[in-house]
């Protein structure tokens, strides 16, 4: 814990109350680290901050040409989405586009996120297209189409679509595939873990686009899609999809659970990624406001369209306010 700093602190009665901790890692496309708050090499699971990355190899082999994939379903296949009804019909059009039915996903079910966040009532009937996760994986299976694997067993590691996600990924990162730490997120897909240095630069590259002289067309392919498309990445009142709104195109945003957010610019070729280890959600939010606000990325505009995103004042339940959250915090220039 000795590489964590305090990022948010909370008061309540002006009496400190909370303090997140967790680490910032500000990085170029050649991984060389611009800023930091903590140790900038903490090394901690990607969780869905991986998902762009995952579906390299699908587009590194023309899939979205050859199944006729729309650029609103590469979205998809970089989304936690809300599990709304145009997610849905999203996952079902890629599904039938691969020859494949919903029946097929290995992702679970669980209760939309749309209902949670309270945008609308549950479904009738909830399955595996309403998962945050079930655009990655129908983009899995879709590859596992192109390449005659088998699709009953995708999700093990050993099976040739998670090798080459492995490479993929170790290569956008600059790792060694077996220095990339294996685990099983919470859709039942391998996921890494990382230094947060690494993910980073993996963002740089991303949003780079054609300018990366390895994967640069997948890259545009997969940063056009998901900035103009933030809607389907994230949902509806969701963080990724202000951000990227406010970011006007240049902003490549995606948020993991357990406290992990990525976030590049596409202009400056730089990105950053942020842990924080408790996993709190809206500490990370706040984060990742105060993130960009120090290295000056905010215009007057921006800083007034995510200032609620700031999540400043600590309200009750009956509107009252009764506290305060700080980012507790300087990012150190390197």
């Amino acid at each position: 814990m000795t590489s964590l700093v305090p990022l948010i602190e909370t008061y309540r009665g002006g009496t400190l109350e909370c303090i997140h901790f967790g680490a910032v890692a500000v990085t170029d496309t050649q991984g060389r680290v611009v800023a930091h708050a903590g140790d900038a090499h903490w090394r901690s699971f990607t969780r869905s901050t991986l998902k762009a990355l995952q579906a390299l190899p699908f587009v590194e082999a023309d899939g979205p040409k050859l199944f006729g994939f729309s650029r609103e379903n590469i979205a998809m296949m970089c989304a936690s989405h809300s599990g709304e009804p145009m997610h849905v019909a999203q996952v079902d059009a890629m599904l039938d586009k691969a020859g494949l039915t919903y029946k097929t996903l290995q992702c679970g079910c669980h209760m939309p996120y749309y209902v949670e966040n309270g945008v609308g009532p549950a479904p009738a009937t909830i399955d595996e297209r309403h998962n945050n996760c079930s655009g990655k994986h129908a983009g899995f299976l879709a590859h596992c189409v192109q390449q005659g694997w088998p699709v009953g067993n995708y999700l093990a590691p050993g099976h040739p679509l998670q090798q080459a996600i492995r490479r993929n990924v170790a290569r956008v990162v600059g790792l060694a595939a077996e220095d990339l730490k294996i685990g099983t997120d919470g859709c039942s897909a391998p996921n890494f873990a990382m230094p947060l240095a690494h993910l980073a630069r993996g963002y740089a590259r991303l949003a780079s686009g054609v300018a990366d002289g390895e994967f640069g067309d997948s890259f545009a392919q997969l940063a056009d899609a998901m900035t103009a498309h933030p809607d389907l990445v994230s949902g509806t009142a969701r963080a990724d999809q202000a951000f990227m709104r406010a970011g006007r195109g240049d902003w490549v945003v995606k948020a993991g659970a357990d406290g992990m957010q990525a976030f590049a610019s596409r202009s400056r070729k730089q990105a950053f990624a942020l842990k924080i280890s408790d996993g709190n959600k809206i500490a990370v939010i706040s984060a990742t406001v105060a993130v960009l606000d120090q290295l000056g990325w905010l215009d007057a505009r921006q800083r007034e369209e995510l200032r609620p995103w700031r999540s400043e004042a600590i309200a009750n339940a009956r509107g009252t306010q009764v506290g305060e959250r700080k980012a507790a915090f300087k990012l150190v220039f390197d």
